[in-house]
């Protein structure tokens, strides 16, 4: 089984910065891309950033210039540096990655969410 598990959220004024991270572990044989999603109430879940193994990168445009994702190949983890928050950015933030379990299997997996309050 793959487990993915997210910590750094929480509350933090207008202004400032996060980071949240994400480490996933168990039976993977390869991790193809990893990501970070946001689903603030009432929207629809939103793609934040994503990242390949080999770094190639896609941001949202509400967060270009702002948030940073980067990771740790070796530890399996992905980060996102999040700065100059806003409170817009109020969300619930979800790490998901793209693994292979087995070479004849590949599948989607995700965290439980992280929540990250931006106060005005």
């Amino acid at each position: 089984q793959v487990q993915l598990v997210e910590s750094g959220g929480g509350l933090v004024q207008a202004g400032g910065s996060l980071r949240l991270s994400c480490t996933a572990s168990g039976s993977i044989f390869s991790i193809n891309a990893m990501a970070w999603y946001r689903q603030a109430p009432g929207e629809q879940r939103e793609l934040v950033a994503r990242l390949t193994t080999s770094g190639s990168t896609n941001y949202a445009d509400s967060v270009k210039g702002r948030f940073t994702i980067s990771r740790d190949n070796a530890k399996n983890t992905v980060y996102l540096q999040m700065s100059s928050l806003k409170p817009e950015d109020t969300a619930v933030y979800y790490c998901a990655a793209d693994i292979w379990t087995h070479s004849w299997k590949r599948d989607d997996y995700w965290g439980q969410g992280t929540q990250v309050t931006v106060s005005s």
